[in-house]
């Protein structure tokens, strides 16, 4: 089975009407390659604008859902709300939602789990600190966000679940990891999985996240390991973002 590239955009807490409508008119002019797939995932006031001027191009998806469908939850949103307007993937477990706003890797198993059970995709955030790579332990805390989702919905259930590494350390701050570095992170979550499940290891699609541009996207991509990126700043300038998608090779 031939994975996927994935090129997702996460905008983050930015972006305006005129973004979502030049990015739009954009990616409708790219040519992509067989068997890349580009989603935009922009703030959730622009969810609904973006699904009624997307393209064949590329598919919408969220920053962010509640483990909760319904109820007395003020400020949530669920995803069976995204679902109505069409959003097909879901980032969760991101690394700000992490430190910032303290959702533990078992709040984050369950979102992945509520998400699809109503058919929407996760897009799995993992990654270690700087302090963390510094001393060693980037494959323990890897293996320990991993395995509260593995514990919660199985391994079956990673061939429905997007990847994402992203080294807490290189999220805009313009540090990346080298190539190298980031195969051998990638290589390292494949054999996580793989020990559990070969075959779904061997089919699910690992992004790359952190400081992903134009400059450096091609050699990321290229790695054995690594099926495609998600972008943050790049994401938000329409020409750089353009190349970056043109650049998958699927």
């Amino acid at each position: 089975m031939t994975r996927p590239t994935i090129v997702a955009a996460n905008w983050k807490l930015n972006g305006d009407l005129a973004l979502v409508s030049n990015m739009s008119k954009a990616l409708s002019e790219v040519e992509l390659a067989e068997n890349v797939q580009v989603i935009l995932c922009p703030s959730m006031m622009h969810i609904g604008v973006l699904t009624t001027v997307k393209n064949d191009n590329f598919a919408v998806g969220a920053q962010n859902a509640s483990e909760q469908l319904k109820g007395a939850f003020t400020g949530e949103t669920s995803v069976e709300m995204l679902k109505e307007f069409g959003v097909e993937y879901v980032i969760l477990g991101h690394s700000e939602r992490r430190s910032i706003y303290h959702e533990s890797s078992h709040l984050v198993a369950q979102k992945v789990a509520t998400a699809l059970k109503a058919g929407v995709t996760p897009i799995l955030c993992i990654g270690e600190s700087e302090d963390e790579r510094a001393s060693n332990q980037t494959e323990t805390v890897l293996a320990s966000q991993l395995q509260p989702v593995i514990d919660e919905v199985g391994i079956k259930a990673f061939a429905n679940i997007v990847v994402a590494y992203e080294p807490v350390w290189a999220i805009g701050t313009g540090k990346t990891a080298s190539p190298e570095m980031a195969q051998e992170t990638h290589a390292f979550i494949r054999k996580f999985l793989s020990e559990l499940n070969a075959d779904v290891a061997q089919q699910i699609a690992l992004l790359y996240g952190g400081s992903v541009n134009a400059t450096n996207s091609e050699e990321l991509f290229a790695q054995a390991d690594i099926d495609g990126g998600l972008i943050g700043g790049a994401s938000l300038k329409v020409d750089e973002f353009k190349v970056i998608c043109s650049k998958a090779k699927g």
